[in-house]
Formats: structure tokens, C-alpha cells, sequence
């Protein structure tokens, strides 16, 4: 068990008795995260599967730290570099503290000035993380090359370009693709791309930006990263507040390099457009071939990015501007009829981190306290396991409350569902919280979910907050 080897490590380097080990959501990695916890002190503890990338990680947040970086310090580690401990900094993520903006699209100044403290801190991370970082401990490689840019040219061409079925010639695209290559590898700094900037793996500690999962990090061009969170597809940035990030990274980035604005910008748009192409091709694949409804909504986000890149033409690369061009004028990803029907928000929370605020402006809604339902999370062995695993299933029916419960809120949210559809609304929120977000809320957010998707002709959108999910039935 995982529990074990960081119950060794937490108490060899602690001296004190591990009291709970409660696991952190899955977040789709291999990585497995807990939150250890003794009588006077709570640390992370990392299981992973892959002795290299852990090794890349436990290296350079050893380097970083001692660079003054603001990372998580890692402290102990187990002799095959499975699992280790560091450094708990907390459940804040910079994703969850501008969620209201990229909901709606106008971030505030306390969103938009975190953001700007966040990308000052980047040329901090790529120039002094780089300096003296060993890169043999890259993983999977350890720079950003030929390699690399062919495989995410091709993500884009196989699983999206070719999935929208527009025509086009391979032998002219391949042409433009490998003039691209070219020009993204012209520069080779000595510099640490991160690889995987954006909020997400961003934690806010006492009101200041840590950076964490950099583990995929390699040797690379500084604009990936820019690109990267500036261009975000569903962060939903105006343009005023682009431009801003902008101005602060390269203010920051004047520490390090002199800088001719108008040449970076140049090279930047270069690496947008390669970000928007990936993303692109990321979306193809979890959307077009695994049939995940949610990055086929987030389509429409990325096409807008590509739109405002194109009102200045890629001259360089003819063939492949053409393409883009009728890529983004395609009916299916403009010309959408607006679909007006009820949007049920359903959530799953923990009451100890807040309900989930009403990002539509509407107001009202439901939020059921899922806490008088017996609780699995009390027993050890289901703390490891989710709502949505069988275990936990079995555990709430065999007790039977849960039905009870949810017979009751059928009930409520199926005549508030039916008065809306018949009055043209377009919003209601239903939240379900109970202690940790992990059991009885998303068992019962889940059942909701399906039973109106069952029922009713309207959109239906699940999001189980501490999970980290969402997803659309």
C-alpha cells in the first residue's frame, strides 16, 4: 500500500506518529497525492510509478529551492524514488482564484494583479532554474527539438485538421510545417521551459504565486511559456489584459536579458500559433476520439485565439495560413445556432472550502447539506476512493439513506426544472456538500445529474469541485 512507504518516511523524518493520510482528487496523472497529517504538522506525501519522473521533479525542486525560488521543498524520499514528502503548501490553486473571471470573461484588479505577479515570477523560474540545473534529469527529454515539434504538429494535423474533414494537401502543409520548425528552433537559449504553465499548477501561498508539477521541464525557449498561460484557450483573457501580462513579463524579463520588444513579440506569435495548433490537436483527441464532450465545447475558445492570430496574416507559411483560414470560418465552429435551453449547473463541494458561487449572475438555486448521511469517509478503507467508485456506491445503498435523501430532492429540483423550461429560463444551480467534497456529495451529485439528463430536454453541466472534474451529459 502507498500509505506504508509514506508512513515510514513521514515518521522517519518527522519523529511523529502519522495520524491521517487523507488522498488528494485524481487529476488523471500516475501520480498519487496524500495529505499526511500528525499532531502538529501536515506534509504532502507522492506516489508515483515512474522513478525518472520523480527523480526530474525531487532535482529540480532541490535546485529551485536553492535558488530562492518559490517551490515546494521536497524532504524525504523513499530508496527506489517512488514516493517522497515535501512541503504542503496548502489547497489554493491560482485556477480557483480567477475562476470569476474566466467564467465571465472580465477579471478584476485583484484577478488581474495576481496574474501579473504570477508571469513576473516566470523569468525567475526559466533563467535561474536553468542556471546550473542538470539536465541529463530530464524527463522524458531534455529539450524542446526537431522531435518535439513534429510530434505536436502531427497531434494537431491527425486528431483535429483531418477529424473536421477538411480537404487539404499533405505535401504543401508538410512544406509550411517544416519552414515552422525551422524558425521555433532558430533561438537556443540556455534557458528551463516549464512545459506545462498554466493556472493550474500554480498554488497561492499567503497571497503569493508557488509553482508546482514542473517535473515534464526541459531545456527550451522562453515564449513557450508565455504562449502557453497568456494564451490559455478557456482562461478567456481580453486582449487589454494580454497585452498587460505582456508588458509585466517583460519588465521582469529585463532582469535577466536585454530585450528588443519588438523582436520578442515577433517570435512570440510564432509560439502562439504553435501552442493554439497543439491544443487544438488536444482537444481533437479527447473530443473527436475519446468522446468527451467537454474539449469539444472548449473548441470554440482555442478557434477564437486562431481567429484574432490570423487578422495578421502568416506570410511565411502560405499554405498553411490558407488552411487556418478556412479552419476558422468553418460553419460548425461559427455559425452554431445558440442553444437556448435550461443550463443546470450541478456541484460537489466541501463545505470547509465554500459554496460554490453563482458565476452566471442568476442567483438562487439549491445547496443540500449531504452531512446527516452516513459517512464512509470515517472508515479507513474507503478514504482512498471517490463518489464514483464502486465501493463507495455499495456503502451509501446498503446503508439506504442516500435514497432516502435523494427521493426528497428529486422531488424539489424536478418541479423547480419543470416551472424554469416552461418560463424560458436559462439558469439553476444545485450544489451538494458534505465534509470533504470526495463521498456522499458526488454519489449524490452524480445521481442527479444522470436523473435530469434522464428526464429532461435541457443541457446538464457536473462539476465536482475537489475532484478537480467536470464534465457535460
Amino acid at each position: 500500500m502507498p500509505e506504508d512507504i509514506l508512513k515510514s518516511l513521514f515518521e522517519a523524518y518527522t519523529g511523529q506518529a502519522l495520524l491521517q493520510a487523507d488522498p488528494f482528487p485524481s487529476s488523471g496523472s500516475h501520480r498519487r497525492y496524500f495529505r499526511l497529517k500528525g499532531n502538529s504538522l501536515s506534509l504532502v506525501g507522492v506516489v508515483g510509478t515512474s522513478k525518472e519522473e520523480n527523480e526530474a521533479f525531487i532535482t529540480f525542486s532541490k535546485h529551485f529551492k536553492g535558488k530562492g525560488l518559490r517551490v515546494p521543498e521536497v524532504l524525504a524520499v523513499s530508496v527506489d524514488y517512488l514516493a517522497y514528502i515535501q512541503e504542503d503548501l496548502g489547497d489554493t490553486l491560482l485556477f480557483d482564484m480567477v475562476s470569476h473571471g474566466r467564467e465571465s470573461g472580465i477579471y478584476s484588479s485583484f484577478e488581474t494583479d495576481l496574474l501579473k505577479r504570477t508571469v513576473e515570477q516566470l523569468p525567475r523560474l526559466q533563467f535561474l532554474g536553468a542556471d546550473g540545473l542538470d539536465w541529463s534529469k530530464c524527463y522524458p527529454q531534455q529539450a524542446f527539438d526537431a522531435r518535439m515539434v513534429d510530434f505536436d504538429l502531427n497531434y494537431f494535423k491527425y486528431c483535429f485538421l483531418k477529424a473536421t474533414g477538411l480537404e487539404f494537401n499533405e505535401t504543401l502543409l508538410q512544406d509550411d510545417f517544416e519552414k515552422f520548425k525551422a524558425d521555433l528552433l532558430l533561438e537556443d537559449d540556455n534557458t528551463f521551459m516549464y512545459r506545462d504553465f498554466q493556472a493550474r499548477n500554480v498554488m497561492v501561498k499567503d497571497g503569493e504565486p508557488w509553482f508546482i508539477d514542473f517535473q515534464g521541464g526541459r531545456r527550451g525557449p522562453i515564449y513557450y511559456d508565455v504562449a502557453s498561460f497568456i494564451w490559455q484557450a478557456r482562461s478567456r483573457f481580453p486582449e487589454d489584459l494580454k497585452q498587460e501580462l505582456i508588458r509585466s513579463y517583460l519588465r521582469a524579463l529585463q532582469g535577466f536579458k536585454q530585450v528588443d520588444e519588438e523582436a520578442f513579440r515577433a517570435r512570440l506569435r510564432l509560439f502562439v500559433l504553435f501552442r493554439t495548433l497543439q491544443v487544438l490537436g488536444c482537444y481533437g483527441f479527447r473530443g473527436y476520439f475519446e468522446k468527451k464532450p467537454h474539449f469539444i465545447a472548449s473548441v470554440p475558445y482555442a478557434l477564437s485565439n486562431l481567429r484574432t492570430l490570423l487578422q495578421t496574416p502568416f506570410t511565411d507559411y502560405p499554405y498553411l495560413n490558407e488552411l487556418l483560414s478556412q479552419l476558422a470560418v468553418m460553419p460548425q465552429f461559427n455559425n452554431m445556432a445558440e442553444d437556448k435551453r435550461l443550463e443546470v449547473h450541478i456541484y460537489s463541494f466541501a463545505y470547509k472550502k465554500g459554496i460554490p458561487a453563482d458565476t452566471t449572475g442568476n442567483g438562487g438555486g439549491y445547496v443540500f447539506d449531504c452531512r446527516s448521511i452516513n459517512n464512509p469517509g470515517k472508515y479507513e478503507h474507503y478514504r482512498q476512493f471517490y463518489g464514483t467508485d464502486p465501493e463507495v456506491i455499495k456503502f451509501l445503498e446498503d446503508d439506504g439513506e442516500v435514497t432516502v435523501f435523494l427521493e426528497s430532492v428529486y422531488k424539489l429540483v424536478d418541479a423547480h426544472v419543470q416551472r424554469f423550461v416552461e418560463r424560458k429560463f436559462t439558469h439553476l444551480q444545485v450544489c451538494f456538500g458534505c465534509t470533504g467534497g470526495q463521498h456522499r456529495s458526488v454519489y449524490c451529485a452524480e445521481h442527479l445529474a444522470r436523473h435530469l439528463a434522464d428526464k429532461y430536454n435541457i443541457k446538464v453541466i457536473l462539476t465536482h469541485r475537489e475532484m478537480n472534474v467536470e464534465k457535460m451529459l
